[in-house]
């Protein structure tokens, strides 16, 4: 089949840096266009990027001319998909440009997450709410949105337990990479020797995005889950991969065992497709006592899966676990990807 033309917007960043690595050959996607900011507009791809993330340059688009992300009008190649990396401070304006054109886009950035007709998308947890898009009609176009990336790792293992058990309630508490505040998002000085306890908006993020994405399609619009959540956010010296304790009070009772078997059998749809990103095992278990751990486990499914440790059913009936997924694969480029892959398989590309 032909391929898909795609741009990159925010394409210089880190999140933007890992769109270019994993499209370099993609099977189903053809990078004709890479956006950054007025300051890099007009200048080759290999100068105006500072390449920091751990995969080789893509030495494909290094002749590549970046254009001004924020002016559409700029962008001379036939689009067909946008992929978002912006900045979420500057997206909407900027992506709402792009709809209005009749381009769809896909983004990482907050704004519009919530709104009741954006499907917010970790594919295997809710494909089926791509069929919002067949209720989306203000824009020229379809927007589809990414959760924030400590929702992607959490509702990946929520959704096996939630179909299995059901939940009542969560409670998590997060340590979070230091990339996801981008390359200058927080000073040396700030993070080494040290834990931040607080991030930003993040809490609330994961309480009203896993509502969202562990609810249910019904007549064209999502019932969010009813289980209560709590969350702490907090800031590590970690590059890569956030961890998250997770501790879940399902609907009935339930043994150890038993939560290890529903995580390590669990598939879904882009399993089903064998899209490009989807890992063969969304869900890994360890049994080791001290795993999972950031450094040994991000690239595990090729950063697409969330691994999973120190699973117990606590003396209250609560099921305790270890989770780390990638953030910036798992929770933002490469969940953009597999979702843009599961929008063309199922005909909404």
């Amino acid at each position: 089949m032909d391929k898909v033309k795609v741009a990159v917007l925010g394409s210089t960043g880190m999140a933007g840096q890992w769109f270019a690595s994993l499209l370099e050959n993609h099977p189903y996607f053809e990078v004709v266009a890479l956006g950054a900011s007025k300051r890099s507009a007009g200048k080759k791809y290999k100068e105006v990027v500072k390449w920091i993330i751990p995969k080789p340059f893509p030495e494909k688009f290094k002749d590549y001319v970046v254009f001004d992300a924020s002016n559409p009008d700029q962008l001379t190649e036939k689009v067909d998909l946008i992929f978002s990396a912006l900045p979420s401070e500057v997206a909407a304006d900027i992506e709402l440009k792009y709809l209005k054109k009749g381009i769809p886009v896909v983004s990482n950035a907050s704004p519009f997450r919530l709104e009741p007709d954006v499907p917010l998308m970790n594919p295997e947890v809710n494909s089926e709410h791509l069929e919002l898009l067949k209720y989306q009609t203000r824009w020229g176009a379809k927007l589809v949105k990414n959760p924030n990336c400590t929702t992607a790792v959490l509702t990946l293992p929520l959704k096996p337990i939630l179909d299995e058990f059901g939940i009542e309630e969560i409670s998590v508490v997060t340590m979070q990479a230091i990339s996801g505040a981008g390359f200058a998002g927080l000073p040396a000085y700030s993070i080494v020797d040290n834990i931040i306890p607080y991030i930003s908006k993040e809490e609330y993020k994961v309480k009203v995005e896993s509502v969202k994405i562990l609810g249910k399609l019904e007549n064209g619009k999502i019932k969010p889950s009813k289980f209560s959540i709590e969350a702490t956010t907090t800031r590590v010296p970690v590059l890569d991969s956030h961890t998250e304790v997770i501790y879940i009070k399902p609907k009935r009772s339930v043994d150890a065992n038993l939560v290890k078997d529903v995580l390590v059998e669990f598939r879904s749809r882009p399993q089903e497709l064998s899209l490009p990103t989807a890992p063969p095992s969304p869900i890994i278990v360890r049994e080791e006592e001290d795993r999972p751990q950031p450094r040994l486990d991000r690239y595990n499914g090729n950063g697409m899966s969330v691994t999973v440790g120190r699973i117990e059913v606590m003396e209250s009936g609560r099921i305790r676990m270890v989770a780390v997924g990638h953030n910036l694969l798992r929770g933002a480029s490469g969940v953009s990807l597999l979702t843009a892959e599961l929008m063309l398989k199922e005909g909404y590309i």
